[in-house]
């Protein structure tokens, strides 16, 4: 089983919203998918550095290598 808890990517797009790939994870997490829902605006205001035509959200669960890497950078 999985860490138990969600983060959100960041996804950098062109003008049409299709071609979109990973830029960034934002350094938080969210014990459930509502939750990480519910701070989708935030976070898009708050990482409107990226420069790319179209910045989407996408929650999903953390993968052990994340907690790992979380883990060590807190050590």
């Amino acid at each position: 089983m999985g860490p138990g808890y969600f983060v959100l990517a960041l996804l950098g797009c062109d003008d049409a919203g299709l071609a979109c790939h990973e830029v960034r994870i934002v350094d938080a997490r969210y014990e459930s998918g509502p939750a990480c829902l519910a701070a989708l605006n935030g976070q898009l205001e708050a990482n409107s550095d990226l420069a790319y035509p179209v910045i989407m959200g996408r929650c999903q669960p953390a993968s052990p290598q994340m907690a790992e890497r979380k883990k060590d950078r807190a050590g």
